[in-house]
């Protein structure tokens, strides 16, 4: 593949806002392969469009399950012939509630996988939902996205589809829909891979953009139950395209869902803005959760009334030892890469930032305070970066069990569902097949990830060597007999 220059440049659309789509319908002379009937508990009849999804990781798989059971005819495209596999056999490759249902559901009906790109030319939209995964200097890497993007546009210069249209001008369009996180001046890199690609048939090929805003854990009830759907286009024919292919979904919701209608750039910044300020409320939490450590003031009692402003909001004031997953510090040093390369320093994300890598080092501090672990039993409770799930990238975790093993303990970690990836990371630490099991014997236990399940403990704390417990989720309750400290409380 051609190496491309990133580009950079002022974008200043206007978003349009629409609060309930009641009246979406879809176009009459977009092609229809046969009628299929929704799965939504709503019992909303839609016939289905065709979908191809390229890329079958989290977002890929999601996006194509919840796509064929909003009633649509979804092929999903991976390099990996296991993944494939496993979708055909009706698996998800991860841990995602409610997934597997969904492709237990739909593998070999409205949901079917391959490694090759032979569904992309009669595809009414096709998505590109492949990882950009982050360089040394935070920048995303954006080499698997563009050649994916060649590609497609390589499958749509090849024989056209004789699927059937009532319109031969929109039936030679193709809609290809850029569902990875990229920051606004990659939107042109893709462009130029897709036109690239597709050679002379680029003309009658348009790129927009429809960022995923989904949380691991709850992923398929987010699709189904947005806050909100960003459409980037360039047209008013890829608008009425993507409101057709989100209709079934729009029609199944109880609640009003606002549709934002901008431009692919714009639609694009407002996933790193909308991450990056979660981020930053979080660090702004535990910031003033430190000081009110400092005064001996719980912070949860503070930030419980501070919630009550309705500017503010409840949601993302838990202090502790910080956020970590996939999406925040990714995103955070993507978009803050690409603002040092337009000639900004992103100063207030900076912080956010440093607030957030010194959580868990605070947490030891607080461990180092009561107790020299060197040579004694430490449990590590939780190792996914959050509940309902089995990711561990940039897990609070990480850092955790890399001090303890700093400070020559004898780490024990235990989670219900992220062993086996932490193992691969800490292959020599010892697992435990319980939370009790990890305490048995520990001289102090770090809690991490909030796990109802750590909730529930009550006796095992008496299996300890020495009960001490350093709290960074907030999940243990005070007893007696027991030293407790909590990290921002």
């Amino acid at each position: 593949m051609t190496q491309r220059r990133r580009a950079a440049g002022k974008y200043r659309p206007e978003a349009e806002v629409i609060p309930r789509p009641e009246a979406i319908s879809r176009p009459a002379e977009i092609p229809r392969p046969r009628e299929r009937a929704t799965l939504f508990e709503s019992g909303v009849d839609r016939d289905g469009m065709r979908v191809t999804v390229v890329g079958s990781g989290y977002v890929g798989t999601t996006l194509a399950a919840c796509l064929a059971d909003a009633g649509h005819d979804v092929t999903a495209v991976d390099i990996d012939p296991d993944v494939v596999a496993a979708i055909n056999d009706g698996r998800a490759a991860i841990h995602e509630p409610g997934l597997d249902d969904l492709l237990a559901e739909h593998a070999g009906e409205r949901l079917r996988a391959t490694t090759e790109y032979g569904s992309v030319p009669d595809a009414d939209v096709t998505f590109l939902a492949i990882g950009t995964p982050s360089n040394e200097d935070g920048s995303i890497d954006l080499g698997a996205l563009t050649a994916a993007a060649e590609t497609t546009g390589e499958a749509l210069a090849g024989p056209e589809s004789d699927a059937p249209s009532a319109d031969d001008e929109v039936g030679d369009r193709h809609l290809v829909v850029v569902k990875s996180t990229i920051t606004p001046p990659g939107v042109r890199e893709v462009r130029e891979a897709l036109r690239e690609g597709a050679g002379d048939a680029a003309d009658r090929v348009e790129l927009a953009t429809n960022p995923e805003f989904l949380r691991e854990g709850t992923a398929v009830d987010d699709f189904r139950h947005p806050d909100k759907v960003v459409f980037g286009t360039d047209s008013d024919w890829a608008t009425q395209r993507l409101e057709a292919l989100y209709a079934p979904l729009l029609a199944a919701t109880d609640a009003e869902v606002p549709i934002v209608r901008t431009d692919p750039e714009t639609a694009v910044m407002i996933k790193y803005a909308n991450n990056a300020f979660l981020a930053s409320k979080i660090s702004l939490a535990n910031d003033l959760g430190n000081i009110c450590k400092r005064f001996g003031i719980d912070a949860y009692e503070v930030m419980d009334a501070v919630g009550l402003d309705d500017r503010i909001g409840a949601k993302f004031l838990r202090s502790g030892v910080g956020w970590g997953g996939s999406c925040f510090p990714k995103d955070v040093d993507a978009i803050r890469a690409a603002a040092r390369e337009a000639g900004y320093e992103p100063a207030l994300l900076d912080a956010a930032v440093a607030v957030n890598d010194g959580q868990p080092e605070r947490m030891l501090e607080l461990l180092d305070a009561h107790a020299d672990v060197a040579g004694k039993r430490v449990a590590v409770l939780g190792l996914a970066f959050k509940p309902g799930t089995d990711d561990i990238r940039n897990s609070r975790a990480i850092p955790i069990i890399e001090g303890l093993q700093a400070r020559d303990a004898h780490v024990v970690g235990y989670d219900p569902v992220a062993t086996e990836n932490t193992r691969e990371r800490f292959p020599d630490i010892e697992y435990a097949d319980s939370a009790a099991s990890a305490l048995d014997g520990a001289s102090a236990a770090l809690v991490v990830t909030d796990w109802d399940e750590f909730a529930a403990l009550d006796d095992a704390f008496d299996a300890m060597a020495e009960p001490l417990v350093i709290d960074g989720r907030r999940v243990i309750e005070r007893r007696e007999g027991l030293t407790y400290e909590g990290l921002t409380w």
